[in-house]
């Protein structure tokens, strides 16, 4: 992990060097090992220095071609070196001793623009190509490592966090208030866009070139939801799955420092966690980060957490939940967050990074969302529905019914209610319930938390930016029911929300300079899993049928097949209405005249005490979003 940034003066006036300093060091948190700029006329680019792998140590960047006519930029972990090394036919000297942005910047001169389909990891990176007058910029296939630019007709500016960019003179903090919209209303469709007018994400699997002349975006990689893998039995399968996971893991170890994986004690992480201990040197043990509840004791895991731990070589470590609070620290995270962000317990991680600092670790694992990486597999139920198959469709859910202690009936009841009927029904139906504000009967859990957030903002916010068209058409496309379980994967998958916790996970770790890893976001497992028959993924009611069945013989048999997940909704609201709550009053009660346009503040102030009252879950979304807008509107 590092930082990077670039300014490009399409009118061709010269680069200020002072300017350029600001910049790299508002981003001192991202690179303490070094920093550096490099000015050519109207271009200008700097890099924050954050030793990880062995080779980082002898990297120097901004990196320079000897002729002078390439420079780099780059936050990158290469995982194809040896590949690369052999195509690229370098020579010259040991594979230990060529950086990571040697190999991008050999790779940009043998394939040009077509280079970031040829690179395995993550990156962002920017290359200035003085032959061509032209900035080539890349962003990594998921979206791990963040990248935010600022464009008008005469000037490019990009970096790792949009402060950077905030640092020059003329470049105003104008509020985006369509992001805003979507932010209240919990739908992220959009990939490019900030909370700042002008500021924009490059998005996953996309890459840009900038020249005086024009800017322009393209697509090297994007899932295939028609690919199918076929094997001839399940064991094949897992042993598949096994091999890509393992080698995602092994990447990911590549570290000059002692080593750190997040252990929750769920599937996720406890896999992650097996894996790389079984992968790192026995003289290397794996230094794990735990949070646990004494007093809350619905949020704790240790069972599952020590399970785990009882296989050795570990190096445990915990944090004490019950003394956490989401608001604490919120002017600090808000800061290095740029942006106001989901999820309040986002805090544990938050805590978690500064104590693996303090064990001299800069690589974490992390399992973030493998619920969405390998999929629970639901939405083969639906298909089931679709095609008919209400005998197998019976034999999924009665298992599902037995593990989940649910009645049959119960889960049945909405496919023979959506899919019984002649398709003519069903569409009046759909049209119906939506002409009376109703959400589609197979929404997940959080619909009824949209259906609160309908309700916190104000329609005449909706009305004065015209969004009421646009809204419709992003909810239509955000629920629409799937006719497989591999689009229902697919449209997961590319969910907006997805790179948008990554980047929050990212700048959570660079606020303690460490590099957060996701072995379960690897391109390649990603691949895999995607294109699995649904049967691989759910096993009458079993989910996530794959992983259980590929850490046989490495998880253990009481995470392999724990039937319930950890929910942190608990604590978070004991955090905010006993410790909190003068923090959290201050934004909804008190200091709320910077969102009025935008919140029915009398409507959330009702949601709030109805929090108070019945700690109801579906209501902390409403609460939370509302107060963390607050928080950042008034920095």
């Amino acid at each position: 992990m590092s930082g990077i940034v670039g300014v490009h003066y399409l009118d061709e006036r010269p680069i200020d060097g002072e300017d350029l300093s600001k910049m790299v060091d508002i981003l001192a948190h991202r690179g303490p090992d070094g920093a550096d700029t490099w000015i050519g006329e109207s271009v200008g680019l700097g890099h924050r220095m954050l030793w990880t792998t062995p080779e980082s140590l002898i990297e120097t960047l901004p990196l320079v071609k000897q002729d002078g006519n390439l420079v780099i930029t780059s936050d990158a972990r290469i995982d194809n070196r040896e590949e690369l090394i052999a195509a690229l036919q370098i020579n010259n000297c040991p594979s230990d001793k060529i950086v990571d942005s040697e190999l991008i910047l050999a790779a940009y001169e043998k394939w040009g623009e077509q280079c970031p389909e040829h690179l395995l990891g993550d990156f962002a990176f920017a290359i200035w190509d003085k032959r061509k007058q032209q900035l080539f910029c890349a962003r990594d296939h998921i979206g791990i490592k963040p990248f935010y630019y600022y464009r008008n007709s005469d000037t490019f500016v990009f970096a790792s966090e949009i402060k950077a960019i905030h640092t020059l003179p003329n470049i105003e903090r104008k509020v985006n208030e369509t992001r805003i919209a979507e932010y209240l209303l919990i739908i992220f469709e959009d990939k490019t866009t900030t909370f700042y007018q002008d500021i924009f994400r490059l998005p996953p699997g996309h890459c840009m070139t900038v020249s005086k002349e024009d800017i322009k975006i393209r697509c090297y990689w994007e899932l295939n939801p028609h690919k199918e893998l076929k094997l001839d039995s399940d064991e094949e399968y897992a042993a598949a799955f096994r091999e890509i996971f393992t080698e995602a893991v092994r990447c990911r170890l590549r570290s000059a420092y002692p080593i750190g994986s997040t252990l929750s004690g769920g599937l996720d992480s406890s896999s992650i966690t097996c894996l790389a201990r079984n992968l790192l040197d026995k003289n290397q043990p794996l230094h794990t980060f735990s949070v646990i509840f004494d007093e809350m004791s619905e949020c704790d895991e240790r069972p599952f957490i020590n399970a785990v731990l009882a296989q050795g070589n570990f190096t445990p470590h915990y944090l004490n939940g019950d003394k956490l609070t989401p608001l604490e620290d919120i002017n600090r995270m808000v800061w290095h967050q740029d942006e106001p962000f989901y999820f309040a317990n986002s805090y544990l991680y938050w805590n978690t990074c500064p104590a693996a600092k303090n064990q001299d670790v800069r690589v974490l694992l992390d399992g973030f969302d493998g619920d969405t990486s390998v999929s629970h597999g639901l939405g083969y139920f639906e298909e089931l529905a679709d095609k008919g198959r209400w005998l197998e469709l019976i034999k999924e859910l009665k298992g599902r019914a037995k593990y989940t202690e649910q009645s049959l009936w119960n889960l049945l009841s909405p496919y023979l209610w959506g899919y019984a009927l002649k398709p003519s029904h069903r569409k009046f139906i759909y049209k119906v319930r939506r002409k009376l504000g109703k959400l589609n009967k197979f929404r997940k859990t959080q619909s009824n938390t949209q259906d609160i957030s309908y309700k916190i903002i104000k329609d005449e916010f909706i009305e004065r930016i015209a969004w009421d068209k646009h809204l419709q058409h992003l909810e239509e496309k955000r629920w629409k029911p799937q006719p497989t379980e591999r689009d229902s994967h697919y449209r997961y998958l590319n969910w907006g929300l997805i790179p948008f916790f990554l980047e929050v996970i990212d700048k959570s770790a660079a606020a303690a300079s460490i590099e957060a890893n996701h072995p379960l976001f690897d391109k390649r497992l990603v691949e895999f899993c995607l294109s699995l028959p649904p049967e691989q993924k759910i096993h009458r009611g079993w989910t996530r049928m794959i992983l259980r069945r590929g850490m046989e013989n490495i998880l253990p048999q009481k995470v392999q097949w724990r039937t319930d997940k950890n929910n942190f909704e608990p604590t978070v609201i004991r955090a905010l209405l006993d410790l909190n709550r003068e923090l959290v009053e201050k934004a909804i009660l008190h200091n709320s005249k910077d969102i009025e346009d935008y919140v029915d503040m009398e409507a959330v102030r009702k949601i709030y005490q109805q929090l108070i009252s019945s700690r109801n879950p579906n209501d902390l979304i409403p609460v939370w979003v509302t107060t963390l807008l607050g928080y950042w509107r008034s920095k």
